[in-house]
């Protein structure tokens, strides 16, 4: 029998040329309006491209070194396809594979891909559920709000909105991500803070709120005077951190005259491998919970 672990991700682009196709997987094939194209690639260019792809593999590795198993990176909407990843696995000889979504309050939405993909190539599914309060995880947040030595501003825990369509019908995803804002929180000890929705859709339709401008306005109309944003839905640096908050809610902090803090990504924090090695020896061992 032969052990691997998968890095499920949503994918990005090394090359602005990629853009399109990306947004049309993004999309599900629907024609991506010419503005949100060069949107899209404006920001892309301006934080100097995406480093998701080589962060990813960094923490594969790491992770690979821990369990002493191999490690590999799949994406769900780009390449390297998490599917292609399965059928090469399965021709080099891994017989049980862990599904890991770097995506903590997703996870329904990867691990039936690689469920699908296991199947089809003879493989044995371990799929890890949701672990936004993974203690491990937990702490590397705290470790990097802790870090941010922001004393006396209001942390902002952010995360992706979603279309309002999707939690209406019963997605969890604002449930869990505000339940690991309060467990960080609480072992922050942090006096005040407040959780954002961020990079909301270019293309109208409603999104879950607050965004970030409502945020900080209301910051600044209560009397704060510094924001720290501890991007709490992201596992690493991407073009979500780079440039919405970075470029964009640094710019808006300012001309509200917010101080403007950001804890660190997590990327491959030894903290944060603690929690994926957690998660994939329960798998391992059986101990995971259900997709």
């Amino acid at each position: 029998m032969s052990d691997a672990v998968l890095l499920v991700g949503h994918g990005s682009v090394e090359k602005a040329e990629d853009i399109p196709a990306f947004l049309a997987n993004i999309r599900h094939g629907r024609p991506t309006p010419p503005a949100i194209v060069e949107e899209v690639t404006r920001r892309f260019l301006a934080i100097g491209g995406s480093p998701l792809l080589g962060i990813s593999q960094a923490q594969a590795a790491a992770l690979a070194t821990r369990l002493g198993v191999r490690v590999e990176v799949g994406m769900r909407l780009f390449t390297p396809y998490a599917r292609d990843v399965v059928r090469i696995l399965a021709a080099e000889g891994v017989t049980r594979l862990v599904s890991l979504p770097l995506a903590p309050f997703s996870t329904h939405l990867y691990n039936p891909l690689v469920a699908e993909a296991c199947a089809a190539n003879g493989i044995t599914c371990l799929p890890v559920g949701p672990w936004g309060e993974e203690p491990a995880l937990v702490e590397a947040f705290a470790e990097t709000v802790r870090e941010a030595h922001a004393p006396g501003a209001h942390v902002v825990f952010t995360a992706h909105s979603l279309p309002l369509r999707v939690l209406s019908a019963g997605d969890r995803y604002e449930h869990e991500v505000r339940s690991t804002m309060e467990a960080v929180a609480r072992r922050v000890g942090c006096a005040r803070y407040s959780v954002a929705f961020q990079s909301q859709g270019m293309d109208g339709g409603e999104w879950l709120g607050p965004d970030l401008p409502t945020t900080m306005a209301r910051l600044v109309r209560e009397g704060d005077g510094a924001v720290l944003f501890s991007a709490i839905g992201f596992l690493a640096d991407h073009t979500e951190v780079l440039f919405d908050l970075d470029v964009e809610a640094r710019g808006q902090a300012e001309a509200l005259g917010l101080r403007y803090h950001r804890a660190a990504s997590l990327n491959a924090r030894s903290s944060f491998i603690d929690a994926l090695e957690a998660l994939a020896r329960r798998a391992l061992t059986g101990a995971a919970g259900a997709a």
